[in-house]
Formats: structure tokens, C-alpha cells, sequence
């Protein structure tokens, strides 16, 4: 069942419909478009900050898998573009709330800024929180952004990957699939390991894998209050629930399984990331370990790569830390794109 949270002030028959099953993909579009307007319209920095002169579009389109996919687009109306921004959404995220306040910030600094939901995740198909092999996904989110920047009218633009946490280790296995496509990634905290806190004991997880070969889609894993890790705002922990289509309950033994054994291949295979790299970590983060995007930065084989460590702060770093250190993240996000964005342009 959906979460048992009641929002105050709406309507019982808005509340039936955030209450209902969204195990599947029916149920959270309609839980979205009816909470939308509320859902963007809460007190936070992100969502608060207005721009004009931007376009957005959204859509669903069935992939090469059969799944109904859905993405959305971000661009400056009148502007001309400097790049292409193609995000990875997180584990148990969608491509929209949040996404819609940094997505909006990028755009209207002059940057295309494209995303998707991932089978089972947000709008698009598939059973909710549920994967049941992350290369499978991977190929899902290439497919998708392949045909993005093949549009006729990008093919000449800089195309950079952002990743933010699970999405982090999504835009390196894309990188490592497709390792001459992409101008530069931009690592959002990202899940090169998970941080062991967050990992049941050993005897734990190789029961779960155990019973994950027959019930696979079981939501049996134990896991620690996420929004209390991840938000170091305490305020912004209580708007964390308007993200109402997130996956909220405890992981599915495969999606636990494809998780560990992709960060574990990924700390396996730092030396082989050449492509242009800015990562930015919290250093307080309890989520996803800040030591392995250290040890990223050290071993990649690039020769532009950038580390940035913020003193105390959490994993979510754009939704969850106070107002100043949201800002300044972005800026520093921003900074790095027009700096890359033109090196690419001086090079053609």
C-alpha cells in the first residue's frame, strides 16, 4: 500500500488516491497528476525559486523492452543552448518534484536538461521499486538519451551525464558501456558503495540472496529511516513525504542483490572512468560512502577530474541540507558545466 501519510488540508477523495496500491505504473500517474499542483507549491528552496523564458515537456514513449517510459525536458525558450544535461534519477526517486527545482536552474543557465523515470520507478512501467537486472536498466537509460542527442538539432551539442546517488552508478555503467559518447558526468553523491551502516550483516545478506533466487520481488530487506539519513535539514525532512510516487518501503531482494553487486563491480573498475569528472559528496553522507568517491577521484583515469567535500553535509545534497549549501552546490554544478560547455566549443 501507498504511505499512510495524511497531508493536511486536501480533499478525502484526493487522500483515497495517494493511499491507493501503487505498485504499478497506473496508480502513481494518477496519484501524480492529482497532487501535482500541492506537491510543488511546498516551502522549499528548490521549487520557491521562479524563472520565465522556460519550456518543458513531458512525455511517455514504449522502449525496445516494451516499457512505457517517462521523461521529461527542461530547455530555455529564447536562448540559445550550451549543452545537453542528461540525469540519472536515484534509488527509489522520479525524475520530477525535486528534479523539477535543479532542472528549472539549469535550464534557465542555458542548459537542455533531460530526464526519464526507469522501469518500475515513478511514471514509467513496471513494478515499483523493483530491478530485476541493473545492466538491463542501464541499456533502458541509453536507449533513451542515445535518441535524445541524436535529435537533429542537438547533434552538435556537449552531452554530460548527471547522476545523483544510485543514478551516479547508473551514469558510470553507461559511461563504461559507451565510453567515448559523453563530454564529461557530473556525480551527484553517487553509489560506488554503499555505505556500510546502510548494508545488513554478512550472515543477513547472503540469507537475503539465498531467498531472493525464489521470491525476488519480496520486500524483505531491512533498512534504516532514509529521509533522517539523507536530509540533514530537519524541516525539510517533513517535505520528503510530497514526493508522493517515490518508492518508500523496504528494497526488493533482487533490486538489493543487482545493488550490491553493481557497486561492487564498480569499485572494481574506478581505473577505467576517463571521461571528464566532477563529484561532489557530503562528507557527513550515511547513505551512499564519501571515502569511494575519494578513492574515484584517485583512480579514474581522467584527466579533468574535480572532487568537492562538504563539511557536515548529507546525502541529499540539493533537497535535504539548508538553504545556503543547496546554492552553493548548484553553483558549483553550474560552474563546472559552462567552464566544460565552452572548452567543448573552443575544440570545435
Amino acid at each position: 500500500m501507498a504511505s499512510e501519510i495524511r497531508f493536511e488540508g486536501i480533499s478525502d477523495e484526493l487522500q483515497k488516491i495517494l493511499d491507493a496500491d501503487m505498485e504499478e505504473a497506473p496508480a502513481r500517474r494518477r496519484a501524480r497528476e492529482a497532487f501535482k499542483e500541492i506537491q510543488l507549491g511546498i516551502d522549499h528552496a528548490l521549487l520557491k525559486m521562479s524563472y520565465d523564458d522556460l519550456k518543458m515537456e513531458e512525455s511517455y514513449e514504449k522502449n525496445s523492452r516494451g516499457f512505457e517510459i517517462f521523461s521529461k525536458c527542461w530547455l530555455p525558450k529564447t536562448s540559445p543552448l550550451k549543452a545537453l544535461v542528461c540525469f540519472c534519477h536515484g534509488y527509489g526517486d522520479t525524475c520530477t518534484f525535486f528534479v523539477e527545482g535543479f532542472a528549472r536552474k539549469l535550464a534557465s543557465s542555458g542548459y537542455g536538461f533531460f530526464a526519464m523515470d526507469y522501469p518500475g520507478f515513478g511514471l514509467s512501467d513496471g513494478l515499483h521499486g523493483y530491478i530485476p537486472n541493473f545492466d538491463s536498466l542501464v541499456d533502458d537509460v541509453i536507449e533513451h538519451f542515445t535518441k535524445v542527442k541524436e535529435t537533429q538539432e542537438y547533434l552538435s551539442l556537449p552531452s554530460f551525464l548527471f547522476g545523483q546517488s544510485m543514478g551516479g552508478a547508473v551514469a558510470l555503467k553507461v559511461h563504461l558501456k559507451q565510453p567515448n559518447a559523453w563530454d564529461g558526468a557530473i556525480l551527484l553523491a553517487p553509489m560506488c558503495k554503499i555505505a556500510d551502516d546502510m548494508v545488513p550483516p554478512w550472515i543477513v545478506t547472503q540469507l537475503l540472496f539465498g531467498i531472493a533466487k525464489f521470491a525476488p520481488k519480496a520486500k524483505l530487506v531491512p533498512q534504516s529511516n532514509f529521509t533522517d539519513m539523507a536530509f540533514r535539514d530537519s524541516r525539510k525532512r517533513t517535505l520528503a513525504p510530497y514526493n508522493v510516487i517515490a518508492y518508500k518501503h523496504k528494497p526488493r531482494l533482487r533490486t538489493a542483490v543487482e545493488l550490491l553487486k553493481t557497486t561492487e563491480e564498480i569499485e572494481h573498475r574506478l581505473e577505467e572512468v576517463s571521461l571528464p569528472l566532477l563529484i561532489l559528496h557530503g562528507e557527513a553522507d550515511m547513505v551512499t560512502d564519501p571515502s569511494v568517491s575519494k578513492a574515484l577521484y584517485e583512480k579514474a583515469s581522467s584527466s579533468d577530474k574535480k572532487l568537492l567535500l562538504y563539511n557536515d553535509a548529507y546525502h541529499s545534497l540539493l533537497e535535504g541540507e539548508p538553504d545556503e549549501m543547496i546554492f552553493r552546490v548548484l553553483g558549483d554544478i553550474v560552474s563546472w558545466l559552462d567552464e566544460h560547455s565552452n572548452k567543448k566549443s573552443v575544440a570545435n
